[in-house]
């Protein structure tokens, strides 16, 4: 009898493009049609399909490089808030602008209720982040969702990014430390990981000018940073 492949080897697999699934009938629409990370090769055996997956990342076809950069980490405060801080404060600074902790915390409480707002509030609006919907609903349901954001000790995410960075039009890169990454390093540089709203780097509408970037780390701690 074969063994059945263990989770950690179906990953591997999947992100070496070696995973094989069968299809014993018609293939139907799945999430994965709609990420664009995602890139499939078929090929037919007899009555059914084999499909070849491979597992690709946004940052290989963005302009970040998956490489180890430097930079001066800039600490924010761990209260739940720390994503929504991280990104207010590099926000801020982008402007020339420094924020004292109140205005960080209430900025950063205006983030969360504005993902909120076009998320949970307004059916129309939520039409335009498909991409975030589907994070959220991978792993939990869309009112559970909106029931928790209201708390100011939502951990913002992923999903929150995919929001704000089209929301504020803002680009956005995040890393995770060298000594924190997979292949043992012992650096004390930053890898980037994702990027969200690599469209709006070279600016919007009439006039535009360049975006800066506003880099965050995300630690294994659960816990955001900026990166300067």
């Amino acid at each position: 009898m074969e063994l059945k492949p263990s989770n950690s080897k179906i990953l591997e697999q999947l992100r070496n493009g070696f995973a094989k699934f069968e299809l014993v009938s018609t293939p139907t629409a799945s999430i994965s049609d709609s990420i664009s990370s995602t890139s499939f090769l078929s090929a037919t055996q007899g009555n059914s399909s084999l499909f070849f997956a491979k597992i690709g990342s946004s940052m290989n076809r963005s302009p970040a490089a998956k490489k180890v950069e430097q930079y001066a980490v800039d600490r924010v405060t761990g209260d739940g808030r720390c994503m929504f801080r991280a990104l207010v404060k590099g926000m801020a600074f982008n402007k020339g602008l420094a924020l004292n902790p109140r205005k960080e915390r209430d900025d950063a409480d205006e983030l969360r209720m504005a993902v909120k707002e076009v998320i949970c509030n307004d059916s129309k609006e939520r039409e335009k982040y498909k991409e975030a919907i589907i994070a959220i609903t991978v792993d939990e349901s869309l009112k559970r969702y909106c029931q928790r954001i209201g708390r100011h000790d939502f951990w913002g995410g992923e999903s929150e990014l995919l929001v704000l960075s089209k929301l504020c039009k803002q680009p956005i890169i995040v890393y995770i430390p060298e000594h924190e990454h997979g292949r043992g390093g012992f650096g004390s540089g930053f890898i980037p990981i994702a990027e969200y709203g690599a469209e709006f780097r070279r600016g919007w509408g009439k006039g535009k000018t360049n975006k800066n970037v506003v880099r965050l780390v995300y630690s294994g701690r659960n816990h955001y940073d900026l990166l300067r």
